[in-house]
């Protein structure tokens, strides 16, 4: 298949080419001229440098395509302005997914997230994962980020009922190789690694092996219904941090942080963080948006993907293991990120 890329070096838009490449498949790849592409090293790709904003550039780069994976997204837990990021996040998936419609694309692969998936239930003490019918509303939306992914994620089911062959996937908590920004879940192991962490809160993800988002994306294009969502995650990957941190002891040898701290110390840190930011343009080390999400243990059921789209099941522990590699391996441990 000719595949067209939007994201393609970011963390999973990159081990999606590769997986792609491993199928034998022709990729052309949509990057902004600054984007930093290290993670496609050693991929098969055509590299188009273009914005989501050219409908026209989109539209026919597309031609004669048949499957669209769009999974570029501006993310930020805090910015000065988000306008930016709306643009990107909620007019640019339109862009994309209507030149894909207008291309021909057979199959068009949107790449959500679970925040768009309503939080999980606690039933008398214990956290009932949530799947694909735990709807969210607008009010829901807890930062500027997740209302903007979920504003897009709407725009993808309005299409849908226009006919556009559209299939959405929500991805967990994605580690692994290749995450050279990186995510807030890399710099988490790379924080560890560091010794750079010497406390935590109690929270929790859904953790799930990069690699087997990039394949859902792909058995999304194969198998996937169309106008269907499916949570790509891991079965047993709802691990709380402190279990994250126990496994990542026994796979480094470096040891977990053993204080816990109560909500309400790095919620006050975030409110003081962000005050000084709005005064010296400086990102927060800890945005607010980032401390609210971890009020909740955000995990999830990825049974519907399982069992429609065959999503396989790396082991988190291995996920982890090989996010540590990569980041010693690539000498992120001296740097600053």
């Amino acid at each position: 298949m000719k595949c067209f890329v939007t994201g393609g070096s970011g963390f999973i838009g990159a081990n999606l080419v590769h997986e792609l490449c491993r199928r034998g498949h022709t990729i052309r790849v949509l990057a902004r001229p600054d984007a930093d592409i290290r993670g496609l090293a050693g991929a098969d790709y055509e590299l188009l440098e273009g914005d989501l904003t050219d409908r026209k550039l989109l539209q026919a780069a597309m031609k004669g395509f048949d499957w669209c994976f769009h999974a570029a997204a501006s993310y930020h837990l805090w910015l000065p302005d988000y306008r930016e990021m709306f643009a990107t996040n909620v007019e640019g998936t339109r862009n994309v997914l209507e030149a894909a419609f207008l291309a021909d694309c057979s199959r068009i692969v949107y790449t959500s997230t679970v925040g768009c998936i309503g939080l999980p239930r606690e039933v008398d003490g214990k956290i009932i994962p949530s799947d694909e019918t735990a709807m969210a509303t607008e009010a829901d939306m807890t930062c500027p980020y997740k209302l903007s992914k979920w504003q897009a994620e709407q725009v993808a089911y309005e299409l849908v009922k226009r006919g556009l062959p559209i299939v959405i996937v929500n991805p967990s908590a994605p580690v692994g190789p290749r995450d050279v920004k990186p995510t807030p879940t890399g710099k988490l192991v790379v924080d560890f690694l560091r010794r750079a962490m010497p406390a935590y809160v109690d929270t929790g993800l859904n953790w799930v092996h990069v690699r087997d988002v990039a394949v859902g994306h792909i058995l999304a294009a194969e198998k996937g219904q169309l106008g269907e969502r499916y949570i790509l995650g891991n079965a047993e990957g709802n691990w709380t941090l402190r279990e994250v941190f126990s496994v990542m002891q026994d796979i480094t040898g470096v040891p977990a942080p053993k204080v816990q701290l109560p909500y309400f110390i790095p919620l006050v840190a975030s409110y003081l963080e962000e005050g000084f930011a709005k005064i010296s343009g400086r990102p927060p080390r800890a945005p607010l948006a980032g401390v609210r999400m971890a009020r909740h243990k955000m995990f999830y059921n990825p049974a519907k993907a399982i069992r429609e789209l065959g999503l396989p099941q790396t082991s988190p522990r291995d996920a982890l293991a090989e996010a540590a590699e990569w980041f010693r391996q690539n000498d992120y441990l001296k740097r600053k990120t």
